[in-house]
């Protein structure tokens, strides 16, 4: 019984040290084996109109399929449905060019590429959770015949037990024929890196364009005219202002009289409908408190975003929108319902509920109608039915 125990401790713990080494906490052990996510694809000129990889006719790898499961909030409203590429790719280990899969070209599939290929198709995999980028092909200078990549060339580098860069050429086009036998093939080759595991992603950010090509002169105009707005209108309302007191000045010394039987001008037009109480304070009330917390939330996420680097995850920046504006709620309760207090409201439950429940349902009613278009189109941003209910 002690043997079948102590069997059973072994396997467990050499289970959890094969599971502690995986994407997902970025350290690899020996030559295991690293993961590549096919995501989406798309037109080059409109960044978010993406498909799934995997509706154009491309092949998978020999390895078994694996599933991928949403690991944030984020991650799964943003519609994010990673694919295995079934690619055997080992950690620290080359791999010389070959072919994993070939496709045929029916019709169906020629008409696809090629209308991919004209349209600029690129499209995203992941890598340790690290972004590349490919082209599906080209047309030659006449236009008339029409190209496509099969050959990637990935490299990685690493960093001790970790990935910390990734780059991929694509490599040997063929043309496009009905009928024709188009191998897909891959390469792997590691390198050492000096790159450390924190800053990876710092390549993604392009310093060189913030740095060096900065629009000075179109900051200066923009400020400048910004100033001479805000004087000229300045300028316009003292006067007006000015006129009016001088006016009001002089209405002193006219008799209660003279002054009933003188029309109203000037401010004196406009203050009674400015402070004036408003017809809906609940309504009102409401759109003030979230409007304060909408802005609580928006500084928060930019102090997060500088401080943490929300970039570096798939929907994180998503993710943590939506657990500020949770936890910000008391902000809207305080500035609304003290609104409506002041405004002589009695209905104070009611006006709690529409506060809590105006922004969610105005956002939630648009994403459900935009995403059933999408659902329509087989976007790749298109979110399960399901999910949604789930995450409303």
């Amino acid at each position: 019984m002690n043997i079948r125990v102590l069997r059973f401790v072994c396997l467990a713990l050499v289970f959890s040290f094969h599971v502690l080494a995986d994407e997902h906490n970025h350290k690899y052990e020996g030559e295991e084996e690293v993961v590549l996510w096919m995501n989406t694809v798309g037109p080059y000129h409109n960044r978010q109109e993406t498909y799934e990889y995997y509706s154009l006719p491309f092949c998978t790898g020999p390895k078994e399929t694996i599933g991928h499961y949403h690991e944030t909030l984020g991650e799964a409203l943003q519609g994010v449905e990673l694919e295995y590429s079934g690619l055997d790719i080992d950690f620290k280990r080359d791999k010389e060019k070959i072919q994993y899969c070939s496709v045929s070209l029916s019709d169906e599939k020629y008409k696809a590429f090629v209308y991919a290929v004209k349209n600029h198709y690129w499209y995203q995999m992941y890598i340790d959770d690290l972004p590349i980028w490919g082209i599906v092909g080209e047309i030659d200078e006449g236009g008339e015949a029409f190209y496509i990549w099969t050959h990637k060339k990935f490299e990685i580098g690493f960093n001790g037990k970790q990935i910390v860069d990734v780059n991929l050429t694509s490599e040997a086009k063929v043309k496009l024929e009905v009928g024709a036998q188009i191998p897909f093939t891959y390469e792997i080759k590691w390198h050492a890196s000096t790159v450390v595991f924190e800053e990876r992603f710092n390549k993604y950010l392009d310093p060189n364009f913030f740095q060096h090509r900065i629009h000075w002169f179109s900051i200066f105009n923009s400020f400048m005219m910004v100033i001479f707005l805000v004087g000229l209108v300045s300028m316009i309302l003292m006067r007006t202002l000015r006129k009016d007191y001088a006016r009001y000045s002089k209405d002193e010394e006219i008799d209660d009289m003279e002054r009933d039987l003188g029309d109203e001008y000037g401010w004196k037009q406009v203050h009674g409908d400015i402070f004036r109480p408003c017809t809906s304070p609940l309504l009102f009330s409401g759109l003030i408190g979230t409007g304060y917390q909408c802005v609580s939330v928006a500084l928060c996420v930019i102090i997060f975003a500088i401080v943490g680097e929300l970039y570096t995850e798939r929907g994180s920046m998503l993710s943590t929108a939506i657990f500020v504006y949770a936890a910000t709620s008391p902000i809207n309760g305080y500035f609304g319902g003290s609104l409506y207090a002041r405004m002589g409201g009695k209905q104070w439950i009611k006006q709690m509920v529409v506060s809590a429940f105006l922004l969610p349902v105005l956002v939630c009613g648009t994403a459900f109608f935009i995403n059933f278009i999408a659902i329509y189109y087989h976007a790749s941003r298109a979110i399960p039915f399901g999910t949604m209910v789930r995450t409303s």
